[in-house]
């Protein structure tokens, strides 16, 4: 009898501790490059600061929604703008695109709920076509976005590609590396750090096998595609909270599930200690 207890023990230990702590170790082994810093914290400070998160569409937020939520957490100051509603993303025609206007300002004010920002700006600019305005028409109006809310920390996403090769995204990072870089040291110019998302090189192949849009977008030569991190946030204690903004953008679930994909197949315990930070590239002003 004993015989049997004991290894229905070591059977027990294994199931419960050493397979998922495996599961854990390769998955991190495929995501993650271990010469990459990981951070606790995106500003060291203790005083408060005001972050202003600029992005063109509602669930553009979801790729730094951990670390916007810790930052609030710490007693940070968060804003979150979206240039446009997202009327234009795909749904088959089912739905037209004011409806689907209407429909993405609902998900992305709930998602500023979640994600505790104190202030969500909700612009009406063309999705998918952000271009037409012009370069300089939309550093105008990030200007005077800034000049009104007066951040001392600016992230978007980067200048090169826009994480995946979004036109809208790119476009969005470049505007505002150009503004920062050009204005930054001024004193009417709040901000005195930009924050650009990115993603591991390890992520960055495993989304090219099994990711559509970076398949279709991201760039042959990856010398031209994302910048290389410079640290990582750890966000695994948000996991929960960064899955409820995700899973409210209903209307992009198809799109968002290369966001995490297999979330809803491997167990919360394990799949949060492998998606457990979010990248990042610091913009530096040249001395």
């Amino acid at each position: 009898m004993r015989k049997y207890l004991k290894w229905i023990l070591w059977i027990g230990i294994i199931t419960t501790v050493v397979i998922p702590f495996s599961l854990v170790l390769i998955g991190r082994s495929i995501l993650h490059n271990s010469d990459i810093p990981q951070k606790e914290f995106l500003l060291k400070s203790n005083e408060k600061k005001t972050i202003l998160a600029f992005f063109p569409h509602p669930d553009d937020e979801v790729t730094v929604a951990g670390t916007l939520m810790k930052m609030v957490d710490q007693g940070h100051s968060v804003i979150l703008v979206c240039l446009s509603r997202g009327e234009a993303a795909d749904t088959g025609g089912k739905i037209s695109r004011e409806i689907l206007a209407e429909i993405r300002t609902l998900e992305m004010e709930h998602a500023s709920k979640i994600i505790g920002a104190s202030h969500l700006e909700l612009l009406n600019y063309p999705d998918g076509a952000l271009l037409k305005i012009g370069i300089d028409s939309l550093k105008k109006i990030a200007s005077e976005i800034i000049d009104e809310f007066k951040p001392e920390v600016l992230i978007s996403y980067d200048s090169k590609v826009g994480l995946y090769g979004h036109p809208d995204h790119q476009l969005t990072g470049f505007v505002l590396e150009e503004l920062f870089l050009k204005r930054v040291g001024e004193p009417s110019f709040s901000p005195k750090r930009l924050f650009q998302v990115t993603l591991s090189p390890k992520q960055i192949n495993l989304a090219l096998k099994i990711s559509k849009g970076f398949q279709e977008n991201y760039p042959n030569d990856l010398s031209k595609g994302l910048p290389k991190p410079d640290f990582s946030i750890s966000t695994q204690s948000y996991f929960e909270k960064v899955l409820e903004v995700i899973e409210g953008h209903e209307s992009q679930s198809k799109t968002l599930k290369d966001l995490l994909p297999y979330h809803d197949k491997i167990p919360p315990l394990i799949y949060s200690r492998i998606f457990d930070r979010e990248y990042f590239h610091e913009v530096k002003a040249k001395k």
